[in-house]
C-alpha cells in the first residue's frame, strides 16, 4: 500500500498508512474477534472502468511505464500529482481495497469494512487531481449499485470538497453525496457551494456544506448534525459509504477548520449510528486527506477502525509506548500520550435556533434552504 508515494517532499506521505497500521495493531484492534484483514488486489481495468474512462486509465498506464512523459492535461505529472514509475499499480491497489470492501458487504460476509488507505475523492472520471489518481470511494459506490443496491449515501467529512465523487454521480438519483468541508473561497479545490445540488435528473442528491475557516469543533459538529442525519434519513439509503479525511484537524498544515481528534471520532460515531439505524448496519469507511502524519492521522483512523469493529476506544486510552518510541526514533517527533486531544467537546443542536450573525449558521441555512424542501423538510425546523 505504501507504494502510493509521490516523493519525499509531498504531503501525501506513505507513512500515514504505516503508522496507522502500526498503531491499530499496537492497540489490539487487528486482533479483535471477528475482525479480518484482507490483502487488496490491484483493481483491474474493467473494475476501474466502472467510474473512469478507458482513455484515462490508458493514460495512467502510459505515465506509469514512462513517468518522464507526464500527461498534465489529465492531471498526471503536476505539482499535486507527480508522476512516478508504477503509479497505475499503486493507485489501483488503493482502489482495489475499496472494491474488496464493497464485495465483502455485498456478499453478506460483513456489515462493516474500512479501507483507511482509500478516500481518493478528488479524482474524476477523466482526470487526476488533489493527490488522487483513481477514485476508490466512487468505485465502491458503483460496485454496490451494480450489485443491486438501489440507494447509496456517500458522506464526506474531509476538509476539502469531495468534488470528484460528486462529479461522477452528479446526475445519478441513486446516490446522495454530502460533503462537509472548508469553503472553496479559502481552500482547494474551490468548489462545493450550497447551490451545487445535482444534475437535472437528480436534484438534491449533491449536498454541500462550505464552512468558513476556523470553524472549530462546536461549529463543525453543529453543521454535521444539522444536515447529515436529516437528509440521510429522508433519502433512505441501503448502505453508507463514508470518507474520513482528517485534515480538518487544528494541527493539519494544509487547512484551516481547527477541529480535534475528539470531534472527528464523534462524527464517525454519528455515521456509524446512521448506518445502524437506517441501513441494516451496512457501512463502508475510507480514509482520505490528513497531513499531520505522526500525531493526528494514526489516531483518527485507529478510532475509525475501533468504531467499525464495534467497540469504540475511549478518548483517554493511552497511546502504546512502543508505538510512541517508534515514532520518535523513526521520525524524530514526540507522539501524543492519549488517543484524544482532551478538548471540551460541546456543540449547540440546530433545535436551539438559527443565529443569522453566526457564519457557520449562515452556511448551514444556505444548504438547508437549497436542499431540504426537495425532501419535504422545513429548513428552519426539521
Amino acid at each position: 500500500m505504501m507504494a502510493y508515494n509521490f516523493g519525499a517532499d509531498h504531503p501525501m506521505a506513505p507513512a500515514r498508512l504505516e503508522l496507522t497500521a502500526r498503531l491499530a495493531d499496537a492497540l489490539g484492534l487487528f486482533h479483535r474477534p471477528g475482525l479480518e484483514l484482507l490483502e487488496p488486489a490491484v483493481a483491474t481495468d474493467a473494475q476501474l472502468g466502472t467510474v473512469h474512462s478507458r482513455d484515462y486509465i490508458a493514460a495512467v498506464r502510459r505515465v506509469s511505464l514512462n513517468p518522464d512523459h507526464p500527461d498534465e492535461a489529465r492531471g498526471l505529472g503536476t505539482e499535486d500529482d507527480p508522476a512516478f514509475a508504477g503509479i497505475h499499480e499503486a493507485s489501483a491497489r488503493l482502489a482495489g481495497g475499496s472494491w474488496a470492501a464493497a464485495e465483502a458487504v455485498l456478499s453478506g460476509n460483513t456489515v462493516h469494512a474500512v479501507n483507511f488507505s482509500g478516500g481518493m475523492h478528488h479524482a474524476s472520471r477523466d482526470k487526476a487531481s488533489g493527490f488522487c489518481i483513481y477514485n476508490d470511494a466512487a468505485l465502491a459506490v458503483q460496485r454496490l449499485l451494480d450489485g443491486g443496491v438501489r440507494r447509496v449515501a456517500y458522506l464526506d467529512i474531509d476538509a476539502h470538497h469531495g468534488d470528484g465523487t460528486q462529479s461522477i454521480f452528479w446526475n445519478d438519483p441513486r446516490v446522495l453525496t454530502i460533503s462537509l468541508h472548508e469553503s472553496g473561497l479559502t481552500l482547494f479545490p474551490g468548489t462545493g457551494f450550497a447551490n451545487d445540488i445535482g444534475g437535472p435528473d437528480a436534484p438534491g442528491t449533491a449536498v454541500n456544506v462550505a464552512l468558513p475557516p476556523q470553524t472549530g469543533d462546536a461549529g463543525w459538529l453543529r453543521a454535521f448534525h444539522a444536515v447529515l442525519p436529516q437528509l440521510v434519513e429522508a433519502f433512505k439509503p441501503e448502505i453508507i459509504v463514508s470518507q474520513h479525511g482528517c485534515d480538518s484537524h487544528k494541527d493539519d498544515p494544509l487547512t484551516h477548520l481547527n477541529t480535534s481528534v475528539d470531534a472527528q471520532r464523534e462524527a464517525a460515531l454519528g455515521i456509524a449510528r446512521l448506518a445502524a439505524r437506517l441501513c441494516g448496519d451496512r457501512w463502508i469507511a475510507t480514509g482520505g486527506g490528513g497531513y499531520n502524519v505522526t500525531s493526528v492521522v494514526p489516531r483518527v483512523w485507529s478510532h475509525l477502525i475501533a468504531i467499525s469493529s464495534g467497540v469504540p476506544l475511549p478518548l483517554r486510552t493511552v497511546v502504546p509506548q512502543p508505538w510512541r518510541d517508534y515514532v520518535l526514533e523513526r521520525y524524530g517527533r514526540a507522539a501524543p500520550e492519549l488517543m484524544g486531544d482532551g478538548v471540551d467537546l460541546w456543540w449547540r443542536s440546530w433545535e436551539v435556533g438559527y443565529n443569522p450573525n453566526d457564519a457557520v449558521d449562515r452556511t448551514v441555512m444556505a444548504t438547508r434552504k437549497e436542499i431540504f424542501p426537495l425532501y419535504g423538510l422545513d429548513p428552519w425546523f426539521d
